[in-house]
Protein backbone atom coordinates (compact mmCIF):
# COMPACT_ATOMS: atom_id res chain seq x y z
CA UNK A 1 0.00 0.00 0.00
CA UNK A 2 1.30 3.48 -0.87
CA UNK A 3 2.87 5.27 2.08
CA UNK A 4 1.07 8.50 1.18
CA UNK A 5 -2.29 6.79 1.73
CA UNK A 6 -1.16 5.09 4.93
CA UNK A 7 0.09 8.43 6.21
CA UNK A 8 -3.42 9.87 5.72
CA UNK A 9 -4.86 6.95 7.69
CA UNK A 10 -2.33 7.41 10.48
CA UNK A 11 -3.16 11.12 10.60
CA UNK A 12 -6.89 10.30 10.73
CA UNK A 13 -6.41 8.01 13.74
CA UNK A 14 -4.28 10.53 15.63
CA UNK A 15 -6.24 13.68 14.76
CA UNK A 16 -9.88 12.63 14.23
CA UNK A 17 -9.64 9.35 16.15
CA UNK A 18 -8.19 10.13 19.56
CA UNK A 19 -7.67 13.85 18.82
CA UNK A 20 -4.33 14.08 20.63
CA UNK A 21 -3.95 17.29 22.63
CA UNK A 22 -0.68 19.06 23.26
CA UNK A 23 1.11 17.56 26.25
CA UNK A 24 -0.97 14.37 26.37
CA UNK A 25 0.51 10.90 26.63
CA UNK A 26 -0.59 8.26 24.12
CA UNK A 27 -0.58 4.49 24.66
CA UNK A 28 -0.83 2.31 21.54
CA UNK A 29 -1.66 -1.40 21.66
CA UNK A 30 -0.74 -3.20 18.43
CA UNK A 31 0.18 -6.60 17.05
CA UNK A 32 3.46 -7.33 15.33
CA UNK A 33 1.91 -7.26 11.85
CA UNK A 34 2.41 -3.65 10.69
CA UNK A 35 5.27 -2.07 12.68
CA UNK A 36 5.94 0.58 10.03
CA UNK A 37 2.35 1.80 10.26
CA UNK A 38 2.52 1.84 14.05
CA UNK A 39 5.60 4.08 13.69
CA UNK A 40 3.56 6.39 11.43
CA UNK A 41 0.76 6.66 13.98
CA UNK A 42 3.24 7.41 16.76
CA UNK A 43 4.86 10.10 14.64
CA UNK A 44 1.49 11.70 13.84
CA UNK A 45 0.70 11.78 17.55
CA UNK A 46 3.98 13.58 18.22
CA UNK A 47 3.24 16.07 15.44
CA UNK A 48 0.00 16.95 17.24
CA UNK A 49 1.94 17.68 20.43
CA UNK A 50 1.96 14.37 22.30
CA UNK A 51 4.37 14.43 25.23
CA UNK A 52 5.14 10.72 25.05
CA UNK A 53 3.93 7.78 22.93
CA UNK A 54 4.20 4.29 24.43
CA UNK A 55 3.67 1.19 22.26
CA UNK A 56 2.62 -2.11 23.83
CA UNK A 57 3.05 -5.05 21.44
CA UNK A 58 0.64 -7.98 21.41
CA UNK A 59 1.31 -11.43 19.93
CA UNK A 60 -1.34 -14.13 19.90
CA UNK A 61 1.07 -17.12 19.86
CA UNK A 62 2.64 -15.76 23.05
CA UNK A 63 -0.81 -15.45 24.61
CA UNK A 64 -1.32 -19.14 23.85
CA UNK A 65 1.97 -19.97 25.58
CA UNK A 66 0.92 -17.97 28.65
CA UNK A 67 -2.45 -19.71 28.65
CA UNK A 68 -0.76 -23.12 28.54
CA UNK A 69 1.93 -22.67 31.17
CA UNK A 70 0.66 -20.04 33.64
CA UNK A 71 -1.66 -20.96 36.46
CA UNK A 72 -5.08 -19.35 36.78
CA UNK A 73 -3.79 -17.55 39.89
CA UNK A 74 -0.85 -16.08 37.96
CA UNK A 75 -3.03 -14.98 35.03
CA UNK A 76 -5.61 -13.52 37.42
CA UNK A 77 -3.18 -11.53 39.56
CA UNK A 78 -2.48 -7.83 39.19
CA UNK A 79 1.24 -7.35 39.80
CA UNK A 80 2.85 -4.29 41.34
CA UNK A 81 3.99 -2.82 38.06
CA UNK A 82 0.54 -3.42 36.52
CA UNK A 83 -1.10 -1.59 39.43
CA UNK A 84 1.39 1.24 38.96
CA UNK A 85 0.39 1.52 35.31
CA UNK A 86 -3.32 1.69 36.15
CA UNK A 87 -2.55 4.38 38.73
CA UNK A 88 -0.61 6.23 36.05
CA UNK A 89 -3.59 6.04 33.68
CA UNK A 90 -5.88 7.52 36.34
CA UNK A 91 -3.42 10.30 37.12
CA UNK A 92 -2.41 11.27 33.57
CA UNK A 93 -5.57 10.36 31.55
CA UNK A 94 -3.64 9.37 28.39
CA UNK A 95 -5.12 8.72 24.95
CA UNK A 96 -5.51 5.04 24.06
CA UNK A 97 -5.17 3.69 20.50
CA UNK A 98 -5.92 0.05 19.68
CA UNK A 99 -4.72 -1.21 16.28
CA UNK A 100 -6.42 -4.55 15.71
CA UNK A 101 -4.88 -7.10 13.34
CA UNK A 102 -5.71 -10.34 15.16
CA UNK A 103 -6.13 -13.68 13.43
CA UNK A 104 -9.82 -14.63 13.97
CA UNK A 105 -8.64 -18.16 14.78
CA UNK A 106 -5.45 -17.08 16.55
CA UNK A 107 -6.33 -18.43 19.98
CA UNK A 108 -7.80 -21.71 18.82
CA UNK A 109 -6.84 -24.39 21.32
CA UNK A 110 -6.61 -22.06 24.32
CA UNK A 111 -8.14 -23.22 27.59
CA UNK A 112 -11.25 -21.05 27.58
CA UNK A 113 -12.25 -21.95 31.13
CA UNK A 114 -8.83 -20.86 32.39
CA UNK A 115 -9.12 -17.58 30.46
CA UNK A 116 -12.55 -16.90 31.92
CA UNK A 117 -11.52 -17.71 35.49
CA UNK A 118 -8.46 -15.47 35.20
CA UNK A 119 -10.60 -12.65 33.80
CA UNK A 120 -13.06 -13.06 36.65
CA UNK A 121 -10.19 -12.83 39.16
CA UNK A 122 -8.62 -9.77 37.56
CA UNK A 123 -11.77 -7.76 36.97
CA UNK A 124 -12.41 -6.79 40.62
CA UNK A 125 -8.78 -5.68 40.83
CA UNK A 126 -9.04 -3.28 37.85
CA UNK A 127 -12.70 -2.23 38.15
CA UNK A 128 -11.95 0.63 40.52
CA UNK A 129 -9.42 2.08 38.08
CA UNK A 130 -11.73 1.57 35.10
CA UNK A 131 -14.59 3.32 36.85
CA UNK A 132 -12.34 6.30 37.62
CA UNK A 133 -11.42 6.54 33.93
CA UNK A 134 -14.96 6.10 32.60
CA UNK A 135 -15.72 8.75 29.93
CA UNK A 136 -12.65 10.79 30.88
CA UNK A 137 -10.20 9.77 28.17
CA UNK A 138 -10.07 9.65 24.37
CA UNK A 139 -9.72 6.26 22.75
CA UNK A 140 -9.88 4.85 19.25
CA UNK A 141 -10.04 1.33 17.85
CA UNK A 142 -8.87 0.98 14.24
CA UNK A 143 -7.48 -1.89 12.20
CA UNK A 144 -4.46 -2.91 10.17
CA UNK A 145 -4.03 -6.15 8.21
CA UNK A 146 -2.45 -9.19 9.74
CA UNK A 147 -1.36 -11.85 7.28
CA UNK A 148 -3.40 -14.63 8.93
CA UNK A 149 -6.48 -12.40 9.10
CA UNK A 150 -6.01 -11.43 5.44
CA UNK A 151 -5.69 -15.06 4.34
CA UNK A 152 -8.88 -15.88 6.27
CA UNK A 153 -10.73 -13.38 4.08
CA UNK A 154 -8.88 -14.09 0.82
CA UNK A 155 -7.63 -17.68 0.92
CA UNK A 156 -7.19 -17.86 -2.84
CA UNK A 157 -4.59 -15.06 -2.88
CA UNK A 158 -0.93 -15.09 -1.93
CA UNK A 159 -0.10 -13.69 1.50
CA UNK A 160 1.13 -10.38 0.04
CA UNK A 161 -1.90 -10.05 -2.25
CA UNK A 162 -4.27 -10.85 0.60
CA UNK A 163 -2.72 -8.21 2.86
CA UNK A 164 -2.98 -5.60 0.09
CA UNK A 165 -6.61 -6.55 -0.52
CA UNK A 166 -7.40 -6.22 3.19
CA UNK A 167 -5.63 -2.86 3.31
CA UNK A 168 -7.92 -1.69 0.48
CA UNK A 169 -11.03 -2.86 2.35
CA UNK A 170 -9.97 -1.26 5.65
CA UNK A 171 -9.09 2.08 4.06
CA UNK A 172 -12.25 2.22 1.94
CA UNK A 173 -14.68 1.43 4.77
CA UNK A 174 -12.76 3.78 7.09
CA UNK A 175 -13.36 6.69 4.70
CA UNK A 176 -9.70 7.29 3.96
CA UNK A 177 -10.43 9.62 1.06
CA UNK A 178 -8.51 12.56 -0.37
CA UNK A 179 -9.36 14.39 2.86
CA UNK A 180 -10.37 11.75 5.43
CA UNK A 181 -10.70 14.21 8.33
CA UNK A 182 -13.26 16.24 6.37
CA UNK A 183 -15.03 13.03 5.28
CA UNK A 184 -15.43 12.11 8.94
CA UNK A 185 -16.82 15.54 9.80
CA UNK A 186 -19.56 15.01 7.20
CA UNK A 187 -20.20 11.44 8.36
CA UNK A 188 -20.49 12.54 11.99
CA UNK A 189 -22.99 15.23 10.98
CA UNK A 190 -25.23 12.62 9.32
CA UNK A 191 -25.12 10.29 12.34
CA UNK A 192 -25.80 13.25 14.65
CA UNK A 193 -28.93 14.17 12.69
CA UNK A 194 -30.25 10.61 12.72
CA UNK A 195 -29.72 10.36 16.48
CA UNK A 196 -31.49 13.69 16.97
CA UNK A 197 -34.55 12.38 15.13
CA UNK A 198 -34.62 9.14 17.14
CA UNK A 199 -34.28 11.09 20.38
CA UNK A 200 -37.17 13.35 19.39
CA UNK A 201 -39.55 10.38 19.28
CA UNK A 202 -39.56 9.63 23.02
CA UNK A 203 -39.03 5.90 22.49
CA UNK A 204 -40.21 3.58 25.26
CA UNK A 205 -39.53 0.30 23.47
CA UNK A 206 -38.05 -1.14 20.28
CA UNK A 207 -39.63 -4.17 18.58
CA UNK A 208 -37.47 -6.25 16.20
CA UNK A 209 -38.82 -8.84 13.73
CA UNK A 210 -37.18 -10.80 10.90
CA UNK A 211 -37.88 -13.94 8.88
CA UNK A 212 -35.06 -15.85 10.60
CA UNK A 213 -37.22 -16.01 13.74
CA UNK A 214 -36.08 -12.87 15.51
CA UNK A 215 -39.00 -11.45 17.51
CA UNK A 216 -37.76 -9.26 20.30
CA UNK A 217 -38.78 -6.30 22.45
CA UNK A 218 -36.36 -4.17 24.45
CA UNK A 219 -37.21 -1.30 26.79
CA UNK A 220 -35.47 2.09 26.86
CA UNK A 221 -34.31 4.17 29.83
CA UNK A 222 -36.37 7.41 29.84
CA UNK A 223 -33.23 9.46 30.51
CA UNK A 224 -31.16 7.74 27.78
CA UNK A 225 -30.45 9.01 24.28
CA UNK A 226 -29.08 7.65 21.01
CA UNK A 227 -25.52 8.53 20.17
CA UNK A 228 -23.37 7.90 17.12
CA UNK A 229 -20.06 8.77 15.52
CA UNK A 230 -17.83 11.00 17.59
CA UNK A 231 -18.07 11.56 21.33
CA UNK A 232 -16.87 14.16 23.81
CA UNK A 233 -14.89 13.19 26.90
CA UNK A 234 -15.54 14.67 30.33
CA UNK A 235 -12.45 16.78 29.64
CA UNK A 236 -14.35 18.38 26.76
CA UNK A 237 -12.33 16.77 23.95
CA UNK A 238 -14.16 15.45 20.86
CA UNK A 239 -12.91 12.10 19.50
CA UNK A 240 -14.02 9.15 17.35
CA UNK A 241 -13.81 5.91 19.33
CA UNK A 242 -14.36 3.57 16.37
CA UNK A 243 -12.91 3.79 12.87
CA UNK A 244 -15.03 2.75 11.02
CA UNK A 245 -18.50 3.28 12.51
CA UNK A 246 -21.99 3.35 11.01
CA UNK A 247 -24.15 2.95 14.12
CA UNK A 248 -26.63 4.94 16.13
CA UNK A 249 -26.62 3.27 19.54
CA UNK A 250 -28.24 3.46 22.95
CA UNK A 251 -27.99 1.56 26.23
CA UNK A 252 -31.34 -0.07 27.05
CA UNK A 253 -33.03 -0.50 30.40
CA UNK A 254 -31.56 -3.41 32.36
CA UNK A 255 -34.25 -6.00 32.93
CA UNK A 256 -36.51 -4.92 30.03
CA UNK A 257 -36.01 -7.40 27.18
CA UNK A 258 -38.31 -10.19 25.98
CA UNK A 259 -38.12 -12.58 23.07
CA UNK A 260 -35.64 -14.32 20.82
CA UNK A 261 -32.86 -13.05 18.55
CA UNK A 262 -30.86 -14.94 15.94
CA UNK A 263 -27.31 -13.96 15.06
CA UNK A 264 -26.85 -13.00 11.42
CA UNK A 265 -23.04 -13.28 11.44
CA UNK A 266 -20.39 -15.31 13.26
CA UNK A 267 -19.03 -13.74 16.44
CA UNK A 268 -15.24 -13.55 16.75
CA UNK A 269 -14.29 -13.84 20.40
CA UNK A 270 -11.04 -14.80 22.12
CA UNK A 271 -9.53 -15.82 18.77
CA UNK A 272 -12.38 -18.23 17.97
CA UNK A 273 -15.65 -18.03 16.04
CA UNK A 274 -19.11 -18.65 17.50
CA UNK A 275 -21.44 -19.52 14.62
CA UNK A 276 -25.18 -19.86 13.98
CA UNK A 277 -26.45 -18.98 17.42
CA UNK A 278 -29.59 -17.68 19.10
CA UNK A 279 -30.40 -16.14 22.48
CA UNK A 280 -33.76 -15.92 24.22
CA UNK A 281 -34.37 -13.17 26.78
CA UNK A 282 -36.90 -13.05 29.62
CA UNK A 283 -37.22 -10.12 32.02
CA UNK A 284 -34.12 -8.65 30.45
CA UNK A 285 -31.91 -11.68 31.00
CA UNK A 286 -30.55 -14.28 28.57
CA UNK A 287 -32.20 -17.49 29.75
CA UNK A 288 -31.60 -19.81 26.78
CA UNK A 289 -28.97 -19.97 24.05
CA UNK A 290 -27.68 -22.38 21.45
CA UNK A 291 -24.85 -22.30 18.89
CA UNK A 292 -23.86 -24.73 16.17
CA UNK A 293 -20.19 -23.98 16.80
CA UNK A 294 -18.45 -23.00 20.06
CA UNK A 295 -21.55 -23.00 22.24
CA UNK A 296 -19.34 -23.43 25.32
CA UNK A 297 -17.61 -20.14 24.50
CA UNK A 298 -21.00 -18.45 24.16
CA UNK A 299 -21.89 -19.87 27.57
CA UNK A 300 -18.68 -18.44 29.05
CA UNK A 301 -19.63 -15.01 27.71
CA UNK A 302 -23.18 -15.04 29.02
CA UNK A 303 -22.19 -16.40 32.44
CA UNK A 304 -19.02 -14.33 32.92
CA UNK A 305 -20.66 -12.37 35.74
CA UNK A 306 -24.12 -11.30 36.89
CA UNK A 307 -24.41 -8.50 34.33
CA UNK A 308 -23.14 -10.49 31.34
CA UNK A 309 -26.57 -12.02 30.68
CA UNK A 310 -28.18 -8.56 30.33
CA UNK A 311 -27.95 -6.10 27.46
CA UNK A 312 -25.67 -3.08 27.43
CA UNK A 313 -26.31 -1.76 23.93
CA UNK A 314 -28.80 -1.65 21.06
CA UNK A 315 -27.18 -0.38 17.84
CA UNK A 316 -28.96 0.50 14.60
CA UNK A 317 -26.96 0.01 11.40
CA UNK A 318 -28.47 0.02 7.88
CA UNK A 319 -28.11 -3.12 5.80
CA UNK A 320 -26.77 -1.01 2.91
CA UNK A 321 -23.86 0.33 4.98
CA UNK A 322 -20.49 0.66 3.19
CA UNK A 323 -19.16 -2.36 5.07
CA UNK A 324 -22.06 -4.55 3.98
CA UNK A 325 -21.66 -3.24 0.42
CA UNK A 326 -18.03 -4.36 0.45
CA UNK A 327 -19.36 -7.91 0.27
CA UNK A 328 -16.89 -9.06 2.93
CA UNK A 329 -17.42 -10.88 6.18
CA UNK A 330 -14.45 -9.51 8.13
CA UNK A 331 -14.57 -11.97 11.05
CA UNK A 332 -13.80 -8.89 13.15
CA UNK A 333 -16.37 -7.19 15.37
CA UNK A 334 -15.12 -3.66 14.64
CA UNK A 335 -16.19 -4.11 11.02
CA UNK A 336 -18.95 -6.70 11.17
CA UNK A 337 -20.90 -4.78 13.83
CA UNK A 338 -21.00 -1.86 11.39
CA UNK A 339 -22.49 -4.02 8.65
CA UNK A 340 -25.63 -4.92 10.60
CA UNK A 341 -27.85 -3.96 13.50
CA UNK A 342 -26.45 -5.48 16.66
CA UNK A 343 -26.91 -5.94 20.37
CA UNK A 344 -24.28 -6.18 23.07
CA UNK A 345 -24.22 -8.33 26.15
CA UNK A 346 -22.74 -6.83 29.27
CA UNK A 347 -21.62 -3.33 30.17
CA UNK A 348 -23.74 -0.38 29.11
CA UNK A 349 -22.58 3.15 28.37
CA UNK A 350 -23.14 5.73 31.10
CA UNK A 351 -22.60 8.54 28.60
CA UNK A 352 -25.89 7.65 26.86
CA UNK A 353 -27.68 9.19 29.86
CA UNK A 354 -28.62 12.81 29.27
CA UNK A 355 -26.59 15.01 31.58
CA UNK A 356 -24.30 12.12 32.53
CA UNK A 357 -21.49 14.60 33.08
CA UNK A 358 -23.38 15.89 36.13
CA UNK A 359 -24.12 12.41 37.50
CA UNK A 360 -21.95 9.81 39.15
CA UNK A 361 -21.40 6.44 37.51
CA UNK A 362 -23.46 4.87 40.26
CA UNK A 363 -26.37 7.24 39.54
CA UNK A 364 -26.29 6.32 35.84
CA UNK A 365 -26.36 2.63 36.68
CA UNK A 366 -29.23 3.19 39.12
CA UNK A 367 -31.25 4.57 36.18
CA UNK A 368 -30.84 1.26 34.33
CA UNK A 369 -27.37 1.19 32.73
CA UNK A 370 -26.04 -2.37 32.97
CA UNK A 371 -22.70 -3.11 34.62
CA UNK A 372 -20.48 -6.05 33.72
CA UNK A 373 -16.86 -7.07 33.14
CA UNK A 374 -17.68 -7.74 29.46
CA UNK A 375 -19.14 -5.88 26.51
CA UNK A 376 -19.66 -8.27 23.59
CA UNK A 377 -21.41 -7.17 20.40
CA UNK A 378 -23.27 -9.68 18.24
CA UNK A 379 -24.95 -9.00 14.92
CA UNK A 380 -28.67 -9.56 14.27
CA UNK A 381 -29.30 -7.35 11.21
CA UNK A 382 -30.73 -8.97 8.07
CA UNK A 383 -32.04 -7.64 4.77
CA UNK A 384 -35.63 -8.09 5.98
CA UNK A 385 -35.22 -6.84 9.55
CA UNK A 386 -38.00 -4.49 10.65
CA UNK A 387 -37.79 -2.33 13.78
CA UNK A 388 -40.67 -0.34 15.24
CA UNK A 389 -40.40 2.25 17.98
CA UNK A 390 -43.20 2.33 20.51
CA UNK A 391 -43.22 5.85 21.92
CA UNK A 392 -44.06 6.95 25.43
CA UNK A 393 -47.28 8.53 24.16
CA UNK A 394 -48.45 5.23 22.63
CA UNK A 395 -47.54 5.70 18.96
CA UNK A 396 -45.80 3.13 16.77
CA UNK A 397 -43.19 4.64 14.47
CA UNK A 398 -41.24 2.63 11.85
CA UNK A 399 -37.49 2.93 12.36
CA UNK A 400 -36.22 0.17 10.03
CA UNK A 401 -37.89 -1.45 7.05
CA UNK A 402 -36.28 -4.30 5.12
CA UNK A 403 -32.96 -3.82 6.88
CA UNK A 404 -32.59 -0.07 6.28
CA UNK A 405 -33.65 3.22 7.79
CA UNK A 406 -37.35 3.95 7.43
CA UNK A 407 -36.68 7.70 7.53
Amino acid sequence: MKKTILRKYARLIAEAGVNVQKGQEVFILAGLDQPEFVRMVAEECYKLGAERVVVDWDYQPLSLVDNKYCSVETLGTLTGYQKARWEHYVEKIPCRIYLDSDDPDGLRGADQDKMLKAQQMRYPLVKGYRDQLENKYQWCIAAVPGSAWAKKLFPELTKHQAVEKLWEAILSTSRVTEDPVEAWRAHNADLHDRCAYLNSLGIAELHYTASDGTDFNVGMIPEAEFKGGGDTSLQGIFFNPNIPTEECFISPMRGKAEGIVYASMPLSREGQLIENFMIRFHEGKAVEWHAEKNESLLTNIITADEGAAYLGECALVPYDSPIRKSGLLFYNTLFDENAACHLALGMGFADTIRGFENKSLEECRALGINDSMIHVDFMIGTEDLNIDAVTRDGKTVPVFRNGNWAF
